[in-house]
């Protein structure tokens, strides 16, 4: 399928348990159906444990455009199953951060992104794996594991996209240094060992936490894994930092590591769980790799984010 409208069996799978989905279930799948999109299959999943099961269910059921609302999160799900196969993906940004959607230039309106749905484009992106588990956006160690421990749903709800720099300072306040081993089974890198550490970051897309950029030319086409390492530092620095965050040119300060690959080997003293896409997935070491053009999805007739130029690898 080279085209949206080139669609002729639709599912359309929400997760209404993220902060917009049930409020924009019903008036999605009308949208959605108003707009010629041959919806056939409709399910509104409450509970995020059931979103797995749910979207094998409706992958086994021959369609060929499934529509996923949700968060980051679920989508990396839905991501993880739909990768390889013959089925597009089809994004309604219902999170919090949406950052997976801001990648592929997807509006965040929901009118709009139905619009997208029935006269998009379809495009290949790369899947990230981390020690199998899909990465869309980014794999953390570190700081972002506290972030990710602080953001509940209660503090989603009430802030919003704000929520994450509220649940950073609390994160931050109770950070402990670390240390870290990065190694590169194709040989383009020689080994790095780094200490005092803040966090090490792995990106597959361009956009993480709300809107930040992994690094300037960061994207989710083009076949690599973007590899931050942050040293923990004194303050100053880290408002510097801090404050180059929204367009990736932090990874240019001198407390920044940054490099690319396809595979990275990360090990750290001492063990540290591993965040992916929000969710907390593994445990430090860990194996990264990434999944060439393995996944085809919908975006805006205009968007610049990807191309469908395959072959999938």
């Amino acid at each position: 399928m080279k085209h949206a409208a080139e669609a002729r069996r639709v599912a359309v799978v929400v997760n209404t348990g993220s902060r917009l989905g049930a409020a924009s279930y019903d008036q999605a799948v009308r949208r959605l159906s108003d707009s010629g999109v041959p919806v056939v299959t409709t399910e509104a999943v409450t509970e995020g444990s059931a979103m797995r099961s749910t979207l094998e269910r409706v992958l086994a059921q021959d369609h060929d455009l499934v529509v996923v609302g949700g968060g980051d999160g679920t989508l990396s799900t839905a991501a993880g199953l739909i990768a390889g196969t013959e089925v597009t993906l089809g994004v309604l940004p219902l999170g919090t951060a949406n950052d997976f959607a801001r990648t592929l230039q997807v509006p965040g309106d929901l009118d709009a992104a139905c619009r997208t749905l029935a006269d998009g484009a379809v495009v290949d992106v790369d899947v990230g794996r981390v020690d199998g588990h899909p990465l869309l956006n980014v794999a953390s160690v570190g700081l972002a594991v506290g972030v990710t421990e602080a953001l509940t749903a209660r503090l989603k709800r009430f802030f919003g996209p704000l929520a994450y720099p509220v649940a950073t300072a609390r994160a931050y306040r109770q950070h402990r240094p670390f240390r870290a081993r990065l190694e590169f089974p194709d040989g383009d890198h020689a080994p790095v060992e780094l200490s005092d550490l803040l966090q090490v970051t792995v990106g597959n897309g361009r956009y993480y936490g709300g809107g930040h950029a992994i690094a300037p030319a960061a994207g989710i086409d083009d076949h690599k894994l973007d590899v931050v390492a942050i040293v923990r530092g004194r303050m100053p620095e880290h408002v510097r930092i801090a404050r180059r965050l929204r367009d990736g040119t932090f990874v240019e300060h001198d407390n920044v590591h940054y490099l690319t690959s396809r595979r990275l080997h990360l090990t750290t003293e001492p063990p540290s769980p591993v965040t992916v896409d929000g969710e907390l997935v593994s445990t430090t070491p860990t194996r990264f790799a990434i999944e060439r053009n393995a996944l085809h999805v919908v975006v805006p007739a205009d968007s610049t984010a990807a191309t469908l130029d395959g072959p999938r690898a």
